[in-house]
């Protein structure tokens, strides 16, 4: 987060979509050139985009509105998408003799935290492309009403990350938040009223990494230097063909267990928190992995108790929802409606509503620490044990001693070159059971959760 969280201000100003063609196409111009510069990503291909060709076909139309869910592994995956939509339907349109409209494109929601630790400059990118923000912890109605405009009524069609954040994990996927299913619901219900008869249909797409070669090099040389950072001895280098899942996993495993501890002694030691014993569960617990899944929820959900009890929140649902009720309070603290006017507030009250920032920044990052950790499971490299799986690992791991020691502008390590795999799935009619979601509020909630768990399996399908 930037500097000016630890300061009291005026609450966060919606930022408007106002999209620009002129400004789109410079983007899409740029966009190939970007992604080599920026990123580790070398190759981009999709499977099934005939069928996103035709989607955007009969959306232009005027038959459906759809929106694609896609994937949210990493923070590459926007660019991707865009990728997908601007070169690769494009293409492939062309090649099948399909005559779309263009640009082709699609409106999209974004975090509203997102310019606070990006830059401002990032919020006016995004509403320039035709982005609308919403703030995840509360009922953002300025933001879903925006949301619900362009679903229903747009140039283009929508797209959202019904995970609601990255988790870091090609292979594992978040609780995915209702929201999506809703926002489709309230569309067709928009439909309805305005006697349009257009289909309404969410997309899973889904978005894979893979290294183009084994980064083995690569992952010891860092994890040998997340041992020095956590007090290991530092292990002799395993280059070359020697470096493998074989002679890597004992020390990931090792490292994870050292970190663990210290977490659990600060945690316990000045934060006063009961945690599980690492003996006791060692003894209960024969097998490592599952030892240390249990000590890391137990670490997590106290982390996260110190965050609530500080904001007065209960702790209900899962890790995932419970991170987005603890942001919003910390915001609520922080963008307060009395700082609006600076002129009527005194240099005391200013000081006072600074002491209250930043003393809320500084619980919210108990909080960012276990957002890393809401997908991590102790299976995730065993039961796979690819060179993938064991990086995405390790970059986790390395996140947390970055946030620990307070490596805010540090970039993420590149462990290699890297190519994407895009996948666009089966479309999901929201239409045909909007019938069972207007007869009452039951109904509705059971139409949204449908939705929202063969969205869950859809999308764990396209891994």
């Amino acid at each position: 987060m930037a500097d000016v969280i630890y300061q009291a201000q005026a609450p966060l100003e919606f930022i408007p979509p106002a999209f620009n063609p002129l400004f789109l196409r410079v983007v899409h111009l740029l966009l190939p050139s970007w992604i080599n510069w920026q990123t580790a990503i070398t190759q981009i291909e999709a499977d099934n985009v005939k069928a996103l060709v035709d989607l955007y076909r009969q959306f232009q139309e005027g038959k459906i509105r759809f929106m694609l869910a896609f994937r949210h592994p990493k923070t590459d995956d926007p660019l991707c998408l865009g990728y997908l939509l601007s070169q690769l339907v494009p293409k492939v349109a062309r090649s099948q003799g399909t005559t779309l409209q263009f640009p082709i494109h699609a409106h999209f929601i974004y975090d509203r935290g997102i310019p606070l630790w990006a830059g401002s400059y990032v919020g006016w990118i995004a509403s320039h492309l035709g982005g609308t923000p919403i703030q995840r912890g509360k009922a953002d109605w300025t933001g879903l009403r925006s949301a619900r405009e362009l679903f229903a009524n747009g140039k283009f069609p929508m797209a959202a990350a019904p995970e609601g954040a990255t988790n870091g994990l090609s292979e594992n996927i978040s609780p995915l938040e209702p929201g999506i299913a809703q926002l489709g619901f309230w569309c067709a219900e928009d439909l309805h009223k305005a006697g349009r008869d257009q289909q309404v249909l969410i997309v899973p797409v889904g978005i894979k990494y893979s290294y183009v070669d084994a980064p083995w090099d690569a992952i010891t040389n860092l994890l040998t230097e997340l041992e020095a950072a956590s007090g290991l001895p530092v292990n002799p280098s395993e280059q070359g063909n020697h470096a493998s899942v074989d002679s890597l996993y004992p020390r990931l495993l090792t490292l994870a267990e050292h970190l663990l501890s210290l977490m659990e002694q600060f945690y316990t030691r000045f934060y006063h928190q009961k945690l599980p014993d690492a003996k006791i569960v060692a003894g209960e617990i024969k097998d490592r992995n599952e030892a240390l899944a249990v000590r890391l929820q137990a670490l997590l959900n106290a982390a996260l108790q110190i965050s609530e009890q500080y904001f007065d929140l209960q702790p209900k649902g899962n890790l995932t929802d419970r991170c987005r009720r603890v942001e919003q309070a910390g915001w609520n603290y922080i963008f307060r409606e009395e700082f609006k006017d600076v002129k009527g507030v005194s240099a005391v009250e200013k000081a006072l509503g600074d002491r209250v920032a930043e003393e809320a920044n500084a619980r919210m990052w108990h909080m960012r620490l276990v957002e890393s950790f809401v997908a991590v499971s102790g299976n995730y490299i065993r039961e796979n044990p690819t060179v993938e799986r064991f990086a995405e690992t390790t970059l986790i791991l390395w996140q947390m001693i970055a946030k620990i020691k307070g490596n805010k502008a540090v970039q993420r390590p590149q462990l290699g070159k890297q190519k994407v795999k895009i996948t666009v799935g089966e479309p999901i009619s929201v239409s045909e059971r909007y019938p069972a979601y207007k007869e009452n509020r039951l109904g509705a909630r059971q139409a949204v959760a449908e939705v929202t768990n063969d969205l869950q399996h859809a999308l764990e399908g396209l891994i």
